[in-house]
């Protein structure tokens, strides 16, 4: 197996494991990721919170071990990303609907919602061994065509998952073993006013 112990983060307080091991690598083993698991980063997904339980996330899923279903969601990402992704063993394409059901008002915080499904997968999926990469080069356009997304829907992201290869000295490669690095607190938990750092941070 292979040690990826330099990418865990250094963190300022505890966190939980997963959390500390997540991270997005390019270079994936070209291989499928097992139905059980897919299913229960999927489930992690479906119980994450969201406004008024509205659960506006919807997942398209291609895996792997189905050529043309894979071909055609990888056919959905930008050049740049097609060219590392093409040997992951799941793609996802997101969308979200931009209204409540409930009353047909605008959802200001869907994409928020998604984003909080994302998370949750990722986090389910790093516990299972997997990795997870989140990707905004998307052609929305061709996502909405390929499969005659609605309206009142609003294409996201892709979610690539997998396992992780070896880094090498390729440029993507180099990328993968590169450190991880954060904003301090400081930078964004504020008290009082904008930009004075919170009291709890000293």
């Amino acid at each position: 197996m292979t040690d990826f112990s330099h990418k865990y983060a250094d963190t300022r307080y505890p966190v939980m494991s997963e959390i500390a091991e997540r991270w997005s690598p390019y270079l994936f083993a070209p291989r499928d990721v097992e139905t059980d698991k897919l299913r229960a980063c999927l489930e992690a997904a479906r119980w994450s919170a969201s406004s008024y339980n509205e659960q506006p996330w919807r997942f398209i899923v291609a895996t792997r071990d189905n050529p043309e279903q894979f071909a055609k969601a990888l056919d959905c990402l930008l050049e740049a990303n097609q060219a590392w992704a093409k040997n992951v063993g799941v793609l996802i394409l997101t969308a979200y609907s931009t209204q409540f059901s409930r009353n047909n008002q605008p959802n200001r915080v869907g994409f928020h919602d998604l984003g909080l499904a994302a998370a949750n997968l990722s986090i389910q999926a790093v516990h299972l061994g997997l990795f997870v990469h989140q990707m905004a080069g998307v052609n929305l356009a061709k996502v909405r065509q390929s499969y005659q997304v609605p309206d009142g829907f609003e294409i996201g992201t892709a979610i690539a998952i997998g396992y992780a290869a070896p880094t090498d000295d390729s440029e993507l490669g180099k990328r993968d073993k590169g450190s991880r690095s954060r904003k301090p607190f400081e930078d964004f938990v504020f008290s009082d006013k904008w930009g004075q750092p919170a009291s709890i941070l000293k």
